[in-house]
């Protein structure tokens, strides 16, 4: 049986549906987190694979979600800072993005998230530093 987390009920956005993002387990009081995304062939570069812009796009969607299960939706992570790291080609298809939150204080999150093709060869890592802002402040536009 799933996790009830404060992701249950939210409308994915767009961008997310463009990603197709997707929960896959979810540890809320560890601030973990695993999504799946589908990495359609409209992503892929003239060597056929999936640009890296994407890759990142699919990091963030996944570190930041981390923190929100892990806050209980009581905060939202605007990215201050990412950096990642590609590891491995990826191929277009489904890939695995696992979060963590690695230190939160009272205004900045520390996350980290890695990218995993089906065979679980990890495709990037990332580490952001993010904002933390009430969910209620950033979520009501």
């Amino acid at each position: 049986m799933p996790v009830p987390t404060a992701l249950d009920g939210l409308p994915r956005p767009p961008c997310a549906e463009l990603l197709g993002w997707e929960v896959v387990e979810v540890r809320p009081a560890d601030g973990w987190i695993r999504l799946r995304f589908e990495g359609r062939p409209e992503f892929v570069n003239p060597a056929g694979y999936i640009q890296g812009g994407f890759l990142a796009a699919m990091l963030d969607d996944t570190m930041g979600p981390a923190m929100f299960v892990y806050s209980e939706g009581r905060l939202f992570t605007p990215t201050i800072e990412m950096h990642v790291s590609f590891l491995a080609p990826a191929r277009p298809g489904p890939l695995y993005g696992e979060g963590q939150v690695v230190q939160a204080g009272r205004s900045i999150a520390f996350l980290e998230g890695r990218l995993m093709d089906l065979s679980g060869t990890v495709i990037a890592r990332a580490t952001a530093t993010a904002r933390l802002v009430p969910s209620e402040k950033a979520l009501a536009a």
